[in-house]
């Protein structure tokens, strides 16, 4: 399969992804998620190339998300010659003040529980101080909306801005590991409409569904086309009940499908209009490096079309060394932190990088799918 993004843990409310990314390091004004864990993205059978499974790691504690992870495309993105590159030579981006870190998370968990464990220093600097998204991956209708409101009133008060990940649209990851979300489209809509009533009106950054788009092979044409009409109204909802929120669809990475192909994609799940979207996203949960995202995803926006402002988001939280050139996607060694997340990335259509799965959450090969794991946490970080 091509490896899609994130795998989830079923935990009702994340807490793993629910730190909402703050631009910066470290630090007291960063909050930890504290809803879920991220999903992991299964690997997809490769059309143009592969893409990761989803990973698992803490969503916000308003939904969890299945432990599975999709596989990293096996060889290098053609898109850009820096592919070969480790992210560890290229100078790191500013961090922003601007990201939101949510105070809970399973990497804090470890660290408040773990005070005397010699790793501690180390994942708590690199990994539990930085901010990160927060994934609302369960279907919960009643409660979705105070729960996302508890995680963009948090950001508000302080000054920040949180990263949220809706992530239940019907037939998620094809069944695969990070499979759940709504029972049909129909409930979809409803729960969508519950989430855009937590957002407020302060600045939020939404990645929405991640996989939905890249992922969506297994889906009749008539199942994808209902698909991608309700990712387009999503992208309006959420718009329309918070006129500051920055919304965010899924390119995929740049070791799966072709720019032209997940451009044509994108538009027709509303990707390219001004009222449901703010550009694109990549590499959820994979290991691609940042400048093969970042040629990727502009090729993306120039063929995707719309309105200038279009931008895009990448996932850095794993991509420090690249994708593994055996195409392992579970927990591959030799692995590390890329950039920090940041709003601050001084290249021209890319709006940030984020966080999106947070390092140190398996994929199900160094502990148990989307729960946190030290040892593993500790080779990226160190």
């Amino acid at each position: 399969m091509v490896a899609a993004a994130s795998v989830v843990v079923a935990v009702g409310t994340a807490t793993g992804l629910l730190s909402a990314l703050d631009d910066g390091g470290g630090g007291s004004d960063e909050a930890r998620p504290e809803l879920s864990s991220s999903p992991l993205l299964a690997p997809l059978p490769a059309e143009s190339s592969a893409s990761p499974t989803p990973s698992a790691s803490k969503s916000p504690s308003p939904s969890a998300r299945t432990t599975e992870t999709r596989k990293p495309s096996r060889t290098p993105s053609p898109t850009s010659p820096a592919s070969t590159e480790p992210e560890a030579k290229q100078a790191p981006a500013p961090a922003s003040v601007r990201l939101y870190r949510h105070p809970d998370s399973q990497v804090l968990d470890w660290v408040r529980a773990h005070r005397d464990d010699p790793r501690r220093p180390v994942i708590e600097a690199e990994i539990a101080d930085r901010p990160a998204a927060v994934w609302f991956a369960d279907y919960s209708p009643s409660t979705i909306a105070a729960r996302v409101r508890a995680v963009t009133a948090g950001a508000a008060a302080s000054g920040r801005v949180p990263v949220v990940v809706p992530y239940a649209v019907p037939d998620r990851d094809c069944g695969g590991a990070s499979q759940g979300g709504a029972p049909d489209l129909a409930a979809y809509d409803g729960w969508i409409d519950a989430f855009a009533a937590g957002l407020g009106s302060d600045e939020v950054i939404v990645i929405l569904e991640p996989d939905s788009i890249a992922l969506a092979n297994c889906l009749s044409t008539a199942q994808r086309t209902a698909r991608f009409a309700s990712l387009a109204r999503a992208g309006r909802v959420l718009k329309a009940a918070d006129p500051n929120a920055r919304v965010y669809y899924d390119a995929g990475h740049s070791g799966w499908n072709a720019p032209a192909k997940q451009a044509t994609l994108l538009r027709q799940a509303g990707a390219a209009s001004a009222a449901s979207s703010d550009g694109v996203f990549s590499n959820v949960s994979n290991f691609h490096t940042t400048a093969d995202e970042i040629a990727y995803d502009r090729q993306i926006l120039d063929a995707l079309g719309g309105p200038a402002g279009l931008g895009a988001v990448i996932d850095t939280s794993r991509n420090g060394n690249g994708a593994p050139p055996d195409g392992e996607w579970c927990d591959p060694a030799g692995r590390k932190l890329g950039r920090a997340p940041t709003t601050n990335t001084g290249e021209a259509r890319i709006d940030a990088y984020l966080w999106v799965k947070l390092p140190g959450e398996s994929d199900g090969c160094k502990g148990t799918p989307g729960t946190f794991t030290a040892s593993y946490a500790y080779d990226l970080a160190r």
